[in-house]
């Protein structure tokens, strides 16, 4: 894979084109200024209900990191800020989402039955409880759940087709790029071939994904039938870790079932497109000792396995850890609590920010270039027999 100097200048310019956009987002899931007192006391009180047992005070580095650990988390609600009113009384902003389980039947109700992880969800005789962001089945209104020796809950879990927030936020993403791609194929035909409205900013996008991308690692002959898909994963991915720089808490591709579902689609998507060559690569190299052969086979073989994987992991472990270093560095601001301390982690967090605005961009490019190539590895055409007879 090769970055043409075209395509560091097009990243540079649409880098600088969107940092008046989002350079003011952070990705602190509750309000910066409540953060430290809110943890605390959420903390503390969701151990207590999940455990059966008081916990005294922790140290502010545990409160921090085990807000972190909160925020990565997927939920039933869309919590968007917290905040205290004169009374201390902690009050938080947002709305439910709908919980989707299948125990016995469909059970569809609202997640706002789960006031928090000590309380007990009747629904049609059936009586669930949270712990750890999943729902458990339990015996009565009163029923606690069985914990083991790593208090991991060994209650029965029902099938959960719910609508969390990361599935709300697909939703939002699927429905904005309808709408977006939608007005800007009906511009087109508006008006001669032109875009207008916000398709001026990503005609051009679009173009590139086509020119740089596609032609290049696919080739003439067959790129179009990709292009659909190298589009859709594109713009998916920008959008939604665009939205992770929020103040929203959005954690989508730092989630590892997502990026191992986008993964499993380039995967299923070039092995059922591949060409004979391809699969006589892979179980028949060509050129090589017969003894090879039954050697390189099953290494070529778990190679279109290990590909998708490497997809999965590269987009997940980056906005993971992107999300930890910009929570953590704002966490030091509380731990430092000096003018001079907090003021450099707030320099730090501003200049991650913009960097994070980059990775956001580079990490939906880089999974549509690979994409792109291994499709192109697919429906490459070999003509051995003509080079066999060219070299004699």
């Amino acid at each position: 894979m090769v970055f043409s100097n075209k395509s560091l200048q097009f990243i540079t310019a649409l880098l600088v084109a969107c940092l008046p956009i989002v350079t003011s987002a952070n990705p602190v899931n509750d309000s910066v200024a409540t953060t430290v007192e809110t943890t605390h006391e959420k903390v503390a009180h969701d151990a207590e209900n999940a455990h059966g047992e008081s916990n005294e005070p922790k140290d502010i580095k545990t409160e921090i990191s085990e807000f972190i650990n909160h925020h990565l988390m997927d939920s039933y609600d869309f919590n968007i800020m917290g905040y205290k009113d004169d009374s201390g009384e902690q009050h938080h902003v947002g709305f439910p989402l709908p919980v989707i389980l299948l125990d016995n039947g469909l059970h569809i109700f609202s997640s706002s039955k789960f006031h928090n992880e000590h309380e007990t969800a009747e629904v049609d005789g059936n009586f669930y409880k949270l712990h750890h962001g999943k729902i458990y089945k339990v015996d009565s209104a009163d029923g606690a759940l069985t914990l083991d020796d790593k208090h991991h809950a060994t209650n029965t879990k029902p099938l959960d087709f719910s609508i969390t927030k990361n599935v709300f936020m697909i939703f939002v993403v699927a429905l904005i790029m309808f709408f977006l791609f939608r007005g800007l194929a009906k511009s087109y035909g508006k008006n001669n071939s032109i875009a207008t409205g916000a398709g001026r900013f990503f005609e051009p996008i679009v173009l590139y994904v086509r020119d740089e991308i596609a032609i290049p690692n696919i080739g003439e002959k067959h790129y179009k039938k990709y292009m659909s898909y190298l589009l859709t994963i594109f713009f998916f991915i920008w959008f939604l870790n665009i939205f992770g720089l929020t103040p929203l808490g959005i954690n989508v591709t730092g989630n590892i079932a997502i990026t191992a579902c986008l993964a499993l689609i380039t995967y299923l998507i070039t092995t059922f497109t591949a060409k004979k060559d391809y699969w006589g690569h892979i179980f028949w190299m060509p050129g090589v000792p017969t003894p090879m052969k039954f050697i390189l086979m099953p290494i070529e073989l778990l190679g279109t396995i290990i590909k998708p994987f490497s997809l999965m992991i590269r987009l997940y472990a980056n906005i993971v850890a992107g999300h930890i270093v910009l929570m953590s560095l704002i966490g030091l601001m509380f731990i430092f609590k000096n003018w001079l301390g907090s003021s450099l982690s707030f320099l730090l967090s501003f200049a991650i920010s913009l960097i994070e605005i980059l990775v956001a961009l580079l990490q939906a490019y880089i999974f549509t270039m690979l994409s792109a190539l291994y499709f192109g590895s697919a429906v490459e055409e070999h003509h051995h027999d003509e080079a066999h007879e060219g070299h004699h």
